[in-house]
Order: structure tokens, then sequence, then C-alpha cells
């Protein structure tokens, strides 16, 4: 549509972000120190960076490490399956040796966005006080987990999460697992940081309230796109494109029009939260305490009390609870979703709906709560709650992926890399637990689209200096496990 011959060098970057949240900023972030004279392009929509999923007030900000969310440790057959919570572990420790590395390198302050504090998983009853005791004995096993805890103690269930404990009948049978490493991200406040230090160096450029309203390849293939402020269009060229857009991903990623995303649609899912600032409950729970989602709820269901810290304030958060919209963003169009259906998913879309009959009638319960019955469901977790302290508060809006498959369309709950053939293009779909190995995620980006430039000498040599566990199988080298987890805890705790 635009030769790439017609855009003027100033108008020409070597790669183009669009979404200014943790996922585009993270990229940016590994790019500019693998290439410092590479030349990058953010395009953001709303007037400043991580309104969307990355703002604290939008996600759980636990900095998910499978220590205490019981989703992923599923029970099959008798058994807890642990892989899943073994590579989301160690996802979050490359994600912790990544703002080690630019802590020492003084580009990150860590008390501007991570708070260490106990994850716990907390259950009542025979039946899941049984399932607990089994995950802790087969994740206790495991290097990763080593220091996880167990209590059936109620004198000691007093110390750990005192307002859990409060108001409980004396005779119900609880139990709880905790990892005193655990952590509170701020993951709007890490994007800001990030970009922050971009910025100030010059990194980066920055467009904000700018829309991606056309994007399509020439024949040389360089990326041509037509970006829109409130008082202009622009054109601009790139040999690479990332759609880091959050739940907005994925029409994009149709405009495209790469072969690789014909396969995919979406279905949106709103959040909402139970929030309290009250500074004497908030200074009595200093935990993250996840419990076990109800039979037939889908995991994204999980619910769970955080301690959490929002714009440097610390409240308590309650939820998920979940609802429905059209939307694709928190700020997006109420014809997202009708939009995004065409003949290539409208047929996967109807087959997740018929197979996953429990998840609409999950939302349709959701949809029929009030706040009273919100309330009584923080009382499983808080019995001695009150309604007046408790205001609702709209979480993030998530998208989750529905992909064609020889089997017919299937669900997937967590986040998935879509890339061109050519690695010209890459998109990221999904959600939890999206932030906390944003950069996990972001090295297959790299793999993928930059396979040539990661094999080299130079960029392995820099990868190694940010990750200095990169290349290495953390999962069997524990010696080396050690260590990243003692530099991560003794360079973070210190910062």
């Amino acid at each position: 549509m635009y030769a790439s011959d017609s855009i003027g060098s100033e108008n020409r970057y070597d790669a183009v972000l669009i979404g200014a949240g943790i996922m585009s900023a993270t990229l940016a972030v590994l790019l500019k120190e693998l290439d410092p004279e590479m030349r990058l392009l953010i395009v953001e929509r709303l007037d400043a960076p991580a309104l969307e999923s990355s703002s604290a007030i939008n996600n759980a900000g636990t900095g998910h490490a499978a220590n205490c969310e019981l989703n992923y440790t599923p029970l099959k057959h008798g058994k807890i399956q642990t892989s899943k919570a073994i590579v989301i572990n160690n996802s979050f420790e490359q994600s912790l040796e990544l703002w080690a590395s630019l802590t020492v390198m003084g580009r990150l302050s860590p008390k501007e966005f991570l708070h260490f504090l106990p994850h716990i998983s907390f259950v009542w009853g025979g039946e899941d006080v049984a399932f607990l005791h089994q995950r802790y004995k087969d994740l206790k096993s495991l290097n990763a987990f080593s220091s996880m805890e167990w209590t059936e103690d109620k004198g000691e269930l007093d110390c750990w999460v005192p307002l859990v404990m409060e108001g409980r009948n004396c005779h119900q049978l609880v139990a709880a697992t905790r990892v005193k490493r655990g952590t509170d991200v701020d993951f709007g406040a890490l994007t800001s940081a990030y970009l922050d230090s971009l910025l100030r160096n010059g990194a980066v450029e920055l467009k904000l309230e700018t829309e991606l309203t056309h994007l399509t390849r020439d024949k040389e293939g360089v990326w041509q796109l037509e970006l829109k402020d409130p008082t202009h269009s622009k054109h601009v060229s790139s040999p690479f494109v990332f759609l880091g857009a959050g739940g907005g991903a994925l029409s994009l990623l149709q405009k495209s029009g790469i072969e690789e995303g014909l396969a995919y649609g979406g279905f949106p899912v709103s959040g909402q939260w139970l929030v309290c600032s009250d500074p004497e409950l908030t200074a009595r729970h200093k935990a993250k305490v996840y419990g076990k989602a109800k039979i037939g709820s889908p995991p994204m269901s999980v619910p769970h009390l955080d301690s959490r810290w929002i714009a440097g304030k610390r409240s308590l958060l309650f939820g998920p609870f979940a609802g429905f919209t059209t939307k694709f963003l928190k700020n997006g169009s109420k014809w997202d979703l009708f939009r995004s259906i065409g003949n290539n998913n409208f047929g996967p879309m109807l087959d997740v709906g018929v197979r996953n009959f429990d998840l609409v009638q999950y939302l349709l319960g959701q949809l029929r709560q009030n706040q009273k019955d919100r309330v009584q469901s923080l009382q499983d977790f808080q019995p001695t709650a009150d309604q007046m302290d408790w205001q609702l508060s709209l979480a993030g809006q998530r998208v989750q992926i529905i992909k064609r498959t020889k089997a017919g369309g299937e669900l997937k709950m967590g986040t998935e890399v879509v890339a061109a053939a050519d690695g010209s293009l890459a998109a990221l779909l999904g959600a939890s637990p999206g932030a906390s190995t944003a950069v996990t995620i972001m090295l297959e980006v790299l793999q993928r689209c930059w396979a040539q430039r990661m094999a080299s000498k130079e960029w392995q040599e820099r990868l190694r200096t940010l990750l200095p566990s990169f290349g290495r199988n953390l999962t069997i080298d524990s010696p080396c496990f050690n260590e990243i987890r003692e530099r991560n805890d003794s360079v973070l705790a210190d910062g």
C-alpha cells in the first residue's frame, strides 16, 4: 500500500512495538541491551503507558511463581502434575534475574515496583486438605520449592494468616503451605521504570494517544504502518513489528493478514475485585493467600486474598470475580468481539462454546452476583469481613485464546506467541501468568524472530551478562539455580 522508498529515513525503525505495557517495555529493554544502535518506536493508544493489563489495579501482581497457585498443579489420575509449576517458577526466576542485572547496572530501583511477602495456599475440608498435602510433598522434593512449609496447626496459622483464621469455625479442618520468598509486583510501575530509563537515554521513541490503524507488507517484506493520533496520520516502516497490545493484539494480528494468525479467535472475560484500604486491616494481612477453585469452576476463578501495593499504597484485594463484555480492552469498543469473528475462527469459537458449557454457566453465575454475594465469597477467606470495608473495582480485561486445531476449537488459558514464518511480526495473545513471565516470553519472541542474531557470539555474550543462567537448564542444574536465586535475592532486597 505504501512503497518503502516513499517514507523518509526519519520514519524508518528497526522495530515498532504496539502497546506500551509490560511486554513491549520488556522487549524494548532486551533489544536495546543487545543492540544499543537499534532504532525503536513504541506506540500506545492511551495517554500514558501501562494503563490496561499492566496496571496494578488491573492484575493480581502476584509475581506468579507457582508457589501458591493451585491451578498450576492439577490433580490428574490421582497424581499431582508439577511440570507447569516448574516452568512458571523458572520463568519468574528469569524475570528476577533481569531485574537484578538492571539494578546492578543502575537502570532499575526495585523499591519502586517490588515487595517481598509470603505466598500461601490455604484450604479447608478433608478432600482439599488431602490434595494440598500431596501437592506439598511432591513440590517439596523439587529444588525450586524445597523451602515450602506445611501446617495444619491452628496456632501457627493464626500467625501466618490472622485475618483468614479470625472468627473461623474451630472445628473446621484447615491447612496451608507457605513460601516465604514470595513477591508482590506492581507491573505498571515496572513498565514505567523500564520506559523512563529508555527515554532518559534516548533509546526509544514513545508515541502516546496514537493508534495503529493499518499495516501491510510491501514487496520487499517491510511492514508499512499507518499511525493516527488526535491531529493527524503518519506512516512509518519497519522490518519487524511486535503486537503487545493486550486484548487488542488479536484484532491487530487479524489486520496483519499473516497466515499464522488465521487460526485464532478470542473470548473476552472482564474481571472485578473487592478492594479494602483500611490501614488496620491491611497491616494485619501480610501475604498473598490463594485458595482452591470450586468444583466445575474454570482455572481463572481461583480465589485469592492479596496484600497489594498500588501507587505505593498498601491495599487488600479479593477476587477475582468474572464479568462479561464484548470489549477486548478495558478502554476498548463494544464491537471488538464481533469484529474479530470471521470465516476462519467462527467454527472453532462455536465448538469451544459447546465444549466448555461449564465456563458459560460459571460466567452466568458470576453475572448474577451482587455485592452481598461477593462478600459472602470473601467471608470464606476472611470470616469477619465487613461489607462496609470493601469496594468493588473493575479489573483488567482478558481475552482467552481460542485456537483452531485438527481436533476442533481449543480454549487455551495461558499465553501464546504467534509469529510470522519469516519472523517479521509477532503477537502475544492470552492472559495469566503473562506479566510475571514476560522475560521468558520475550526471549521466545527474539528466538523466533531474530534467530540469526540470537545465535551470534555478540548477542549470546550480552544475554549471559543480563541473564547469567541463559542457556542452562535450571531444573536439573541445582548449583546454578541456587547461585542465581541467592544473587537475585541479595540484589533485589538491597536495591
